[in-house]
């Protein structure tokens, strides 16, 4: 099964983290299928690539809840059900 999920990365105590599309048995910081995105929780930036993000919920990766939810508030996840 697929998953949307975080993938950490930068320095201890300054830690941000990629939006991946990767397979569910795969380490965290194991190689993804595809980066889809960024996400910086202490300035809370958000970069999506919501075209690709679309076509892997179309092909039935399964976001996890935080990822649900930075999605939630990028309207990404209304996008896909009004298509």
């Amino acid at each position: 099964m697929v998953k949307i999920r975080l993938k950490r990365f930068g320095k201890k105590r300054e830690v941000s983290y990629r939006i991946v599309a990767i397979e569910s048995s795969t380490r965290r910081d194991g190689r993804p299928l595809e980066e889809l995105g960024f996400y910086n929780p202490r300035t809370d930036q958000t970069t999506l690539n919501a075209p690709a993000i679309a076509k892997w919920l179309k092909n039935g990766a399964q976001p996890t809840d935080t990822v649900r939810s930075i999605l939630k508030k990028a309207n990404v996840l209304e996008q896909q059900a009004s298509v």
